[in-house]
Formats: structure tokens, C-alpha cells, sequence
């Protein structure tokens, strides 16, 4: 599929390689940059998630003992976070009390929050991107309030880090699992570029397929920990985001294509 040179120098000598299309490891957007790319260049840009939400279900979750409206504050790191603790209640027919404190990482994830609760009548505290953000609001709290964090089978291991840190009262509550998605019908498919974005795509684009060869497949890749993920499998990173030149994926992959094609 799609295709790991062992030599690395041939790899180099292949990296501008022009390029014509490209696959993003995340769900199509309805506006994106990316089109605007893939008109200015000629290119065929796909968009195919390879991982995705799973709800864990009421009889998994009443397992872990856990009644959301037993806890005075929720922390939510995500729109997925928020979805599936409202499920779980709704399943529960659990209505959280109107004291219900709601603690946000960043103003997108507060902003989402309005879909299932009345805004003005409740008491939301809102980080710009990080717990540390909320680090004065939730040690003002500390002291009477019971915090329970909404996550995924991967956890919030910075928040969590935080809160045992910090002795609040606290529990986990796993409401929703992440895993990878079925990517069999790529199997005959190949492009110049693929792009990724977590260490779970990479992750995912082995447990679909275990004998992937790169071989004059770029690989565009976002952060640093998705770096590492790539290069823990060997894999030749060709294109990286974000940086003081391009700090956008849109904005590497650009500067990437003009020098792969301008001979083209």
C-alpha cells in the first residue's frame, strides 16, 4: 500500500520527487486549505481518518462504579469528552445538578459545551490550551469540590498528571475509545505524500498494514510526537510542520510541492 527505502541516501536523492497526490490522515473538511492547494498545483488531495471514536456503552461504563452526578466538576479536554459524558448521562437518565462546576482546556471546547447546557445559568471556567490554563481556577476550587474527567481509552495524561500532582479529589471516568480505523480498501492504492498528524495514525496505518514499505512515499508529518513515532518505525520524515517557515501543514507541504515540481 501507498509504500521504506533502507538506504537512506537514495532516499534523499528521491525526495523531490514531483507530486501529484496526496492523502490526509483526517476526516474531510467542508472549508480547508487544502483544496486551495490541491486546485493551485493540479493535485489530487484525499481526505480518510484513520482512527475514530467508539462509544463505550452503559454496561461497560456502570463497571467502573462511576455516577457522573456524584462529582461537583467535570473536566473536559475535548468535544468528544463532552458528547459522550452527556450520553452516558442521558443512558443513565442522569441529570447533572445546576452547581455543577465546568472546567474547560480551551474556549472551542467551552464554546461546544452550549449545545447541551444552558450557558449563562451554569459556572464554566475556560483555559486557552492547557491545564495549566485552568491552574488558577481549579486550585481556587480545590479544596470542596469532587472532579471527574471524562477520556478516551488513551486517558489525558497531562491533566491527570496534573490532578494526582496536585492532590485534587479526583477519578477517571473511560467513556469513549479511540482505535484505528479499517483502511483495507487502501490496500491497492498508492500516493506521492501521506500526511499525519498523531502517532495513532501511524499506529494504525501498521495494524492495517504490518508489511508497509515506504519506498518513494513522502511522509508529511505534524509535531514532534508524531516525529517520533515515524522515526521509531525508520521511516524518512520529508516534510515537517509546524516551523518558524511554516507553521502550518498547508504552508509546508507548499513549500515542499513547489521545489518537487518545478521541473515537472
Amino acid at each position: 500500500m501507498l509504500g521504506m527505502s533502507s538506504n537512506s541516501a537514495a532516499q534523499k536523492v528521491e525526495q523531490y520527487k514531483p507530486v501529484k497526490s496526496i492523502l490526509i490522515s483526517q476526516p474531510q473538511p467542508t472549508r480547508s486549505p487544502y483544496f486551495e492547494l490541491e486546485q493551485k498545483y493540479g493535485l489530487q488531495i484525499d481526505f480518510r481518518p484513520f482512527i475514530h471514536v467508539e462509544e463505550v456503552t452503559v454496561k461497560e461504563f456502570r463497571k467502573a462504579r462511576i455516577r457522573p452526578d456524584e462529582f461537583t466538576s467535570v473536566i473536559f479536554t475535548s468535544r468528544n469528552s463532552i458528547d459522550h459524558f452527556f450520553r452516558i448521562c442521558e443512558e443513565l437518565r442522569i441529570r447533572m445538578s445546576a452547581e455543577t462546576k465546568y472546567f474547560c482546556l480551551s474556549e472551542a471546547v467551552a464554546n461546544y459545551l452550549q449545545k447541551f447546557i444552558v450557558y449563562r445559568k451554569r459556572k464554566v471556567f475556560t483555559g486557552k490550551r492547557t491545564i495549566l490554563d485552568l491552574k488558577p481556577s481549579l486550585m481556587k476550587h480545590k479544596a470542596k469540590e469532587r472532579f471527574l474527567l471524562p477520556c478516551s481509552n488513551l486517558g489525558s495524561q497531562k491533566v491527570s498528571s496534573f490532578l494526582t500532582e496536585h492532590e485534587f479529589n479526583w477519578k477517571e471516568g473511560m467513556m469513549y475509545r479511540t482505535v484505528s480505523s479499517d483502511l483495507s480498501d487502501l490496500s491497492d492504492i498508492t500516493y506521492d505524500v501521506l500526511v499525519f498528524f498523531s502517532p495513532l495514525g501511524i499506529k494504525s496505518l501498521y495494524e492495517n498494514f504490518p508489511d508497509f514499505k515506504q519506498n518513494e512515499t513522502r511522509f508529511a508529518v505534524f509535531g514532534s510526537t508524531t516525529s517520533k513515532a515515524v522515526n521509531e518505525r525508520g521511516l524518512t520524515i520529508n516534510i515537517h510542520a509546524p516551523s518558524p517557515e511554516t507553521p502550518s501543514m498547508t504552508m509546508a507541504l507548499e513549500k515542499y510541492i513547489k521545489e518537487a515540481n518545478k521541473n515537472a
